[in-house]
């Protein structure tokens, strides 16, 4: 069931030890620790500082991710990190650990419910684990290589969707398109049945649980796309850059998830002639 709200929404899943090498435990303990920053400062006045790249960041994002770092420190100190907030450390480890402590910063700051925190384990070339955290809703998006997908428990898959006509397409603002890439997506996009716009990681959240059918963002970082990725590969959809190759840490940022391996041909056959310089 989902926690009452306000608070981590793991406790009627999540195992009760991380002893003994349980990923998934682990999972869950860095998005509760995650939680346990973020949503105390959610609607209440917060200091908003520019990055270089000149996004918002809180000290509820620092906080949350200096919290999961520490975790990892003592839980798994040998497996690197990849952290939106606070850098990167032993890239070169078997298992990396890549953390976005709140996807979404802007919606946090305005007050919207739709901002997440992300995680993925990276291993062997794959994302193992990947899991999207609504704590203001109180659902934990779970997927697990060879294991499905489940929102708060309750397996989830994509939709069976394979035509663009039908899909329902979403992204999060047409700020995050240069010219060119936004000509590819609003062109693409008019040939769908449906178009939305916001929810940061929400909509992918969405498409793995089969109400959103395709997902076309650009300018993002690992941080932004590996949680999502091992979500919907685990729920059956399929998650690429523009040019049909498989997401790691060193992708471009544009980033297509569809529902199906029909609907994505069919707009990564759109998208690809299009791409920006």
């Amino acid at each position: 069931m989902p926690a009452t709200p306000g608070t981590p929404a793991s406790s009627a899943t999540r195992p009760a030890s991380i002893e003994g090498g349980d990923d998934l435990a682990l999972a869950h303990a860095l998005a509760d620790a995650a939680a346990a920053h973020s949503l105390p400062l959610f609607r209440t006045p917060l200091e908003v500082v520019a990055k270089f790249d000149d996004s918002p960041v809180t000290q509820a994002d620092r906080a949350a991710e200096a919290a999961m770092r520490q975790l990892l420190t003592d839980q798994r100190p040998l497996d690197g990190i990849f952290g939106e907030e606070h850098g990167q450390e032993r890239l070169e480890a078997a298992r990396v650990w890549v953390l976005d402590p709140i996807d979404g910063t802007r919606s946090f700051i305005t007050g919207s419910p739709l901002w997440g925190t992300l995680v993925a384990l990276v291993g062997d070339g794959d994302v193992q684990l990947g899991m999207i955290d609504m704590p203001v809703l109180n659902e934990r998006w779970i997927g697990r290589k060879g294991l499905g997908a489940s929102r708060n428990g309750t397996p989830v898959r994509a939709s069976g969707c394979s035509e663009l006509a039908m899909a329902r397409i979403v992204t999060t603002s047409p700020d995050i398109f240069d010219a060119p890439d936004w000509q590819a997506f609003d062109a693409l996009s008019r040939r769908c049945a449906m178009r939305r716009f916001g929810g940061d990681c929400y909509g992918y959240a969405q498409l793995a649980g089969g109400t959103i059918d395709l997902v076309v963002e650009t300018g993002l970082q690992p941080y932004d796309y590996l949680g999502p990725a091992g979500l919907i590969e685990a729920a059956g959809g399929v998650i690429t850059d523009w040019q049909g190759r498989p997401l790691g840490l060193g992708s471009d940022g544009r980033v297509i998830a569809a529902a199906t391996q029909d609907l994505h041909r069919q707009a990564l056959a759109f998208l690809a002639p299009r791409l920006g310089s």
